[in-house]
């Protein structure tokens, strides 16, 4: 686990050259098919080298959940183990993360009827009016909404018009199959924060030199994409998409990108800091893949 721009790729590839593993990718932006310069996707050569799973699974247009990611994470698991390999868990959504070792809220499969009718009723009321909406409903979980929080709001409505009850009272109710596996949980933070802000910048510029506008101006051509939908709320395409509509220019793409990318790691780490178990390594460390190597054969033979 990790910040974004933390080198957990680097490092899986590293220890894929040590122990007999496949990786299954912990990122919600990179299980969308074409979405690959703005996502930092493992290069076809890291792809050839060891095996992923978890990348390009659905279509930008397409939603996918913490309780999917579960349910997939622990079918991939198994059938690694049942190759006598060890699945490698790589990646910065901390929710997905929470989700396959805590379990999930008892909340209703979605129902894509109706999201439709939701959907109906925010192109003719506006969000802000179905926030209001939930809030006669579901005061807590509007309380924690902004009124254009879209994705949320609709979330907390579909529930609320599935099962009668509130999202908020469901929540605490959870579904805490345990796993089957042992889990070693291994965590990078960084020692200094400015210089992982440093590495986001490279990176971010790299990005848009390879094309990341013109990756979406592509996917725009051939899917029926949504500034709202989860795919295009992800750091990068967001402001990409801000830039195609004319709404910023080239330097603010840039400027809001990289704020943003920060942000992301910020919260990221505050999720791994409220974490008790990861065993932490300093990602800046010029010996964090031997400390991390060391470490788990420690741990492997106990």
């Amino acid at each position: 686990m990790g910040p974004t721009a933390s080198g957990k790729s680097t490092l899986a590839t590293m220890l894929a050259s040590r122990f007999p593993v496949e990786i299954v990718s912990v990122d919600s932006a990179q299980i969308y098919r074409g979405m690959d310069v703005g996502t930092a996707k493992p290069t076809s050569a890291e792809r050839d080298a060891v095996a992923h799973h978890l990348i390009d699974i659905i279509d930008p247009t397409e939603s996918y959940s913490a309780a999917r990611f579960r349910s997939d994470a622990i079918r991939v698991m198994s059938e690694i183990i049942a190759r006598g390999r060890i699945p490698l868990l790589v990646g910065g959504t901390m929710l997905y993360f929470k989700a396959l070792r805590e379990g999930l809220s008892d909340l209703p499969e979605s129902d894509a009827g109706v999201r439709v009718q939701l959907d109906a009723e925010a192109a003719a009321r506006g969000w802000p009016a179905l926030h209001a909406e939930l809030a006669s409903v579901d005061p807590e979980t509007a309380a924690r909404l902004k009124p254009a929080d879209a994705q949320r709001i609709q979330r907390a409505l579909e529930v609320f018009r599935i099962s009668g009850k509130p999202m908020s009272h469901l929540l605490g109710r959870r579904n805490s199959a345990s796993l089957p596996f042992r889990l070693i949980e291994l965590a990078l933070i960084p020692s200094d924060r400015a210089a992982v802000h440093q590495r986001i910048e490279t990176r971010f510029d790299a990005m848009l030199k390879a094309g990341l506008v013109e990756e979406l101006r592509s996917l725009r051509e051939r899917h029926a994409l949504r500034p709202d939908m989860p795919s295009m709320r992800c750091v990068g395409y967001r402001q990409a998409w801000q830039f195609l509509e004319g709404d910023i220019k080239r330097d603010e793409l840039r400027d809001r990108g990289i704020f943003a990318t920060r942000q992301l790691a910020k919260r990221q780490l505050t999720w791994l800091r409220s974490m008790r178990e990861p065993k932490l390594f300093d990602c800046l460390s010029t010996d964090t893949g031997s400390e991390v190597t060391d470490f788990l054969l420690r741990r492997v033979r106990t």
